[in-house]
């Protein structure tokens, strides 16, 4: 691979994900916030900027895995940021999982520098990001999304271009509005089993032999019985998503009074501390209600 990729972002998700490029002969250049963060990937073979102006003007194209809309804006207009060495010939390609306004003012800072812009956030959480696995939705430029393919397939098992940008970032909201949701409905089934005298893992059994039957409860029902919420993608943000999508709701007057349950559920859970754990941990919301401040 001739270009050198630039990585904004080393969380949980941007490490596995650039990770995965440097395996396959990607020339990656690295930057993160907590510079520490860095080191393993430049044991692997990845350079390292000091600050996101320097990863731009080294790559054609750059990539940002970050956590929420402030920290996206933050890289791209703070001094130093990706705005400042931005110009014709070099893209930007976000998969951080923002709204839509927050695309839209990315993607209008870099087009005025002449740059291209492509969202791309993703579906998926540690371990597909880890595998490969991801699914990656993109929306922008299409002559970037065309050049950013091969990196994309070593990330993801499927790249979907869904047109102008924003819709992208909708499209991740409403998916990660509905996976909330279930997992609050899951977690209260698994409390009434209990409650009620039945075994969770016979549950978690006929769950899997039916018409519900879904990789998320095979893989979380284990851990959530067990207390073990080691994070895969972390409670606050999911919180944060939930926000984002009830707002995507409120510019579109649908209503969603299930959404808004769970989003309360995920808020209870960070009022007690459990805000970095897997976002699975909002069971102990459900539980334990009284526990909440």
């Amino acid at each position: 691979m001739g270009e050198e990729v630039g990585f904004l972002g080393l969380g949980i998700m941007g490490k596995a994900m650039s990770m995965n490029l440097i395996r396959h002969g990607f020339k990656v250049t690295v930057w993160n916030r907590t510079l520490s963060r860095c080191d393993e990937l430049v044991e692997h073979g990845a350079s390292f900027a000091e600050t996101p102006a320097a990863v731009v003007k080294k790559c054609k194209y750059t990539i940002a895995m970050l956590s929420d809309p402030s920290a996206a804006l933050s890289v791209v207009f703070d001094k130093d940021g990706v705005l400042e060495q931005m110009c014709s010939g070099k893209g930007y390609v976000d998969m951080s999982t923002v709204d839509s306004d927050t695309s839209s003012k990315i993607s209008e800072a870099i087009t005025s520098k002449g740059g291209c812009f492509l969202e791309a956030p993703v579906s998926g959480s540690k371990k597909p990001a880890e595998d490969g696995q991801l699914v990656i939705l993109a929306a922008g430029e299409k002559k970037l999304y065309e050049e950013a393919l091969p990196a994309f397939d070593v990330m993801g098992k499927k790249s979907l271009f869904l047109g102008q940008v924003g819709n992208g970032a909708k499209m991740k909201l409403v998916v990660n509005m509905i996976m909330g949701s279930m997992l609050n409905a899951f977690s209260e089934g698994l409390i009434l089993a209990d409650k009620s005298g039945l075994n969770t893992q016979t549950l978690l059994d006929v769950l899997d032999l039916g018409g519900i039957a879904n990789p998320m409860f095979k893989m979380k029902g284990p851990t959530m019985i067990q207390k073990s919420y080691s994070p895969a993608f972390p409670l606050k943000h999911q919180q944060k998503d939930m926000r984002l999508a009830l707002a995507l709701g409120d510019e579109n007057a649908v209503s969603m009074p299930v959404a808004a349950a769970a989003n309360e559920a995920f808020k209870k859970a960070r009022s007690m501390g459990l805000g970095d754990l897997d976002f699975s941990a909002v069971y102990e919301a459900v539980k334990f209600p009284e526990n909440s401040s």
